[in-house]
């Protein structure tokens, strides 16, 4: 009798411990393959015991992170390519870590920080920020450390934050802003990129929120109809800017690097050719793009900067010294012809003015191009430093001008890091520089978008000898009108 109950106790204990594991494995599949409902089953949460940096992820996660490590979202530049710029040689360098803006400049000098103010607040901590890797720049050459430094959490884990600190080496890093317990729970949760957690970067670009592209701002995180169509109906950014293996696709008109060749980000990959119900307004999709008309003015909600001034310096009241920065709210764009490529000045190249201004960034096309369309467009202006002989503009080491108001050694220290160049201030002198920035988010409904009258009314708001009309295309005929080139 006792050797037929440990008997029907060992088959009991199998049978139990089958059940568990039918159920534990049905509950992974659920985890695993929903992707449509990841709030209820996140696929990692039974995978994941305890989050030790990125070494946990590259268990499993080998090739992704190779994947990433290749990315833009990492090196922050790639080659340039023939059909998205004009002035720069194909398969130069090119992209945020390598090239001088006319916003915070160049990141190369001012990447990590950690500055405090006299009340010990955090003002300073660096281009990195948003950058997704945990402080060390980027090399090229792949190796187990340069895995390790890629920040997964950055764009995959929701409620996720950092810190910058001092670590044992002496060096400053970024590190998770939580306790270890929270962090594996952020961890356990993992997901494909929502659109929060891209505007946790994108929409505080630029120094400040909705300071650098005008048309992505923070109101975006729960944006009505008002503000934007698309996140208004829960649309992702992954909706439109695509991704494989880690790349995301689209480049805006001021933007040199492109991380996803050949997949394009349009309207017309949703929306035909033809999308109203009226003719007359579909014969304007040939020559004026669909945000055009859908984005009647931008920075409905936070100021976007339109002007930067790098050669004055201005105290803010939390300690943090600051260039002269204006910005405007309602912001009505500006339209020009442009083809798919920019016109872009080289940095390691003389930089002439025409009219005043140097165009770092200048959309290609015209009414007697093909392939052109009008877009709407923002316009930002800065002062900027230039040396006087070789007409290079400088960088600047922001992180200098924002703890001390010392602009001349932040161009000091801006030239040496990015040229190479030991300088003094005889050396330079300032400069104002132009770029044009393609407005593709913010788009309003139909009821909404412009009218006839707002562009062909007495009034208009389109310069049409500018665009190369010999006036109101109503009256002087379209650019596909043989009226228009009698």
């Amino acid at each position: 009798m006792g050797g037929e109950m440990k008997e029907w106790f060992k088959w009991v204990k199998f049978f139990s411990l089958l059940v568990v594991l039918i159920a534990l494995t049905v509950n992974l599949a659920v985890a695993q393959d929903d992707d449509d409902d990841e709030d209820m089953n996140p696929p990692h949460y039974y995978y994941i015991q305890k989050y030790e940096g990125t070494k946990t992820c590259l268990k499993c996660h080998m090739k992704e992170a190779q994947d990433v490590f290749h990315s833009l979202h990492y090196q922050w530049k790639t080659e340039a390519r023939a059909e998205d710029l004009i002035g720069i040689e194909p398969g130069t360098k090119v992209g945020k870590l390598v090239d001088n803006n006319d916003f915070c400049t160049n990141p190369s000098a001012p990447w990590i920080d950690r500055y405090l103010n006299k009340d010990g607040k955090l003002i300073v901590d660096g281009c990195s920020k948003c950058h997704v890797g945990f402080g060390k720049k980027p090399s090229e050459k792949m190796t187990e450390k340069e895995l390790e430094n890629i920040d997964c959490l950055m764009c995959h884990a929701p409620g996720y934050s950092r810190k910058v600190v001092k670590g044992k080496d002496g060096q400053l890093h970024w590190i998770p802003d939580m306790s270890d317990d929270l962090l594996t729970l952020r961890a356990k949760n993992v997901r494909k990129p929502t659109a929060a957690m891209c505007l946790k970067c994108h929409a505080g670009s630029g120094g400040g929120a909705n300071f650098k592209r005008g048309d992505i701002e923070m109101a975006h995180y729960e944006a009505d109809e008002d503000l934007d169509v698309h996140f208004a109906n829960d649309m992702s950014c992954i909706d439109c800017h695509t991704t494989k293996n880690h790349r995301i696709a689209g480049r805006g008109v001021d933007l040199a690097a492109r991380d996803l060749p050949g997949v394009k980000v349009a309207c017309e990959n949703c929306h035909d050719e033809e999308p109203h119900d009226s003719d007359v307004l579909n014969r304007h999709t040939k020559t004026v793009y669909c945000t055009t008309c859908h984005i009647p003015d931008y920075a409905r909600y936070d100021a976007t900067d339109v002007e930067r001034d790098w050669s004055r310096n201005e105290l803010e009241p939390n300690g943090k010294h600051g260039e002269h920065t204006v910005l405007k709210k309602h912001v009505r764009p500006v339209y020009m012809w442009w083809n798919g490529k920019t016109v872009a000045q080289d940095p390691h190249k003389p930089a002439i003015a025409v009219n005043g201004y140097v165009k770092i960034m200048y959309p290609d096309g015209s009414i007697n191009d093909p392939n052109a369309k009008i877009y709407a467009m923002k316009r930002h202006v800065a002062n900027m430093p230039i040396l006087k002989k070789e007409r290079l503009i400088l960088p600047i080491n922001v992180n200098t001008v924002f703890k001390t108001g010392d602009v001349n050694k932040a161009i000091i220290e801006g030239a040496k890091a990015y040229f190479g160049k030991d300088i003094t201030a005889n050396d330079y002198e300032w400069i104002k520089v132009e770029r044009y920035m393609g407005l593709f988010h913010e788009v309003v409904p139909g009821d909404k978008a412009l009218k006839c009258q707002d562009c062909h009314g007495k009034n208009g708001r389109m310069d049409w000898k500018a665009l190369g009309y010999k006036g109101d295309p109503r009256k002087f005929g379209g650019r596909f009108s043989k009226k228009r080139t009698k």
